[in-house]
């Protein structure tokens, strides 16, 4: 069961806002994982449609001071968090989203939100997706950029491979620490599973569909003259990735770790099993190097 704080934390923690939101939800979520889709369709569902989002905040600071955005009730607000949560209104819903990070990398004396404690949120969202589609939508936004060589796009892939796989580790004890799991596989596929989310928030169920596609990031790395979710094929990027250079030797190296394969396993089997074939595939001759 999610977590819910104490009629004193509610009441106090938030005074800096000048609102007392009826509900703190805290986002993490690896990049190209639908966190945008996913934080508009729960702002669509917030109490009375009220809502307010502070995107994409830095780990370990004061989230009111180092949003990357601010929306109202699904609406960018371009004024200050201050203004904005006047307009989002008293009993909004509050939410703040991180990425590529984890919980694991911060604590009491380390907080992820700085001044604001865990106690501080009525839960905890873990957005991930499936291991294949997440890493092809990643790698061809990187190769979008004309600014990064394969060695600048390798780093940050690699990188992301370790916070992927961390991630998907605490997705795996979301049972005993309460967090709640979101797969964008699955919501964008089952309005069922959507409605059960939003049953473990507590949010209501007012608006069940995917929405519009959000332009953060620009959107689809893929489908750029996509205008709502349903327009998308999310489950299918890394078959139109399979035969790029750049993507095979990234799928070679996440063959190698053992951690991140295990706990694929477990999450999505079907992917885990890709890169198990991949391991098991011949690298070139060392004859080459001579």
């Amino acid at each position: 069961m999610m977590a819910v704080r104490s009629e004193f934390t509610q009441a106090g923690d938030w005074a800096g806002l000048g609102i007392t939101p009826a509900t703190a939800l805290r986002v993490v979520g690896m990049r190209r994982s639908g966190n945008h889709a996913i934080t508009n369709w729960l702002q669509r569902n917030a109490p009375e449609g009220q809502a307010l989002f502070l995107n994409n905040c830095r780990p370990g600071t004061d989230p009111l001071r180092s949003r990357k955005g601010i929306e109202v009730s699904g609406h960018w607000h371009r004024d200050d968090v201050a203004a904005a949560a006047k307009a989002a209104g008293e009993g909004a819903l509050l939410l703040i989203s991180y990425e590529d990070t984890v919980h694991l990398r911060y604590c009491a004396e380390r907080p992820m939100s700085g001044p604001y404690g865990d106690a501080a949120f009525d839960g905890d969202i873990l957005i991930f997706r499936s291991f294949l589609n997440w890493s092809a939508s990643l790698l061809k936004k990187l190769q979008g950029n004309e600014n990064y060589r394969s060695g600048d796009r390798m780093a940050v892939m690699a990188r992301a491979l370790a916070t992927y796989g961390d991630l998907l580790a605490e997705v795996a004890e979301a049972d005993q620490t309460g967090h709640v799991p979101i797969c964008y596989d699955q919501w964008v596929a089952d309005a069922a599973y959507r409605e059960g989310v939003l049953a473990r928030l507590g949010l209501p169920l007012r608006d069940n569909g995917l929405g519009a596609v959000q332009p953060y990031g620009g959107g689809s790395s893929f489908q750029k003259a996509a205008a709502t979710a349903e327009d998308l094929a999310p489950q299918a990027r890394w078959r139109m990735m399979a035969h790029d250079p750049e993507y095979q030797a990234l799928l070679r190296l996440a063959a190698l770790d053992e951690d991140l394969c295990a706990r694929l396993t477990r999450a999505f089997p079907e992917d885990a099993a890709r890169l198990a074939r991949i391991a098991a595939l011949p690298g070139f001759d060392a004859e080459v190097l001579q």
